[in-house]
């Protein structure tokens, strides 16, 4: 049996975006019988809501579309986390700047750099000078809805590179160096 690629996925608080991915991740994994391939997990940069539950507007629009995933604890991601993962998406450009500066804290900084991507440089409709997942939390129930449409279709074609590779290459050349 092949090893299967850890993939983590990292936004601010770990209560909407990330745990989102996750979840979705988990399912096409599950779905397409490539579960095995590949261990899925999520993060935030910030400790503010660690071992909270997924935001409840996240579970419900998980949910109406169908998917199920039992009690979330949220988690804050660090420098540890680097050696622990073969993947680290990072949500949006911010997020990936963070993961970026903390990589610097780890044994092996430009690996652990290396091993940082944007979910949506995968989304076939993410435009070139925006590849953020945009943050629901602040925003109305739509804005939940469009960032669970952008994570699904992301996450079909990382499912597809991390099964087909095993690794992930830097996808874009023309975002900006890590």
């Amino acid at each position: 049996m092949t090893t299967p690629v850890r993939v983590v996925f990292v936004c601010s608080g770990n209560i909407c975006r990330s745990p989102t991915a996750e979840v979705v991740l988990a399912a096409q994994a599950a779905a397409s019988g490539r579960g095995e391939l590949v261990r899925v997990a999520s993060a935030g940069t910030g400790g503010w809501h660690v071992g909270d539950d997924m935001d409840r507007r996240s579970r419900r629009t998980l949910e109406a579309a169908g998917y199920a995933w039992p009690r979330h604890r949220a988690r804050q991601f660090g420098p540890a986390d680097f050696a622990d993962h073969d993947l680290v998406v990072a949500l949006d450009s911010g997020h990936r700047a963070e993961l970026c500066d903390l990589a610097d804290e780890t044994a092996d900084p430009s690996s652990s750099r290396a091993k940082v991507v944007l979910l949506r440089e995968f989304d076939p409709e993410a435009s070139d000078t925006d590849r953020d997942v945009a943050d629901p939390y602040c925003g109305g129930s739509g804005g939940f809805t469009e960032v669970l449409a952008q994570i699904e279709r992301s996450c079909a074609r990382l499912l597809d590179a991390v099964t087909r590779d095993g690794v992930v290459p830097r996808q874009q050349t023309d975002l900006p160096p890590l």
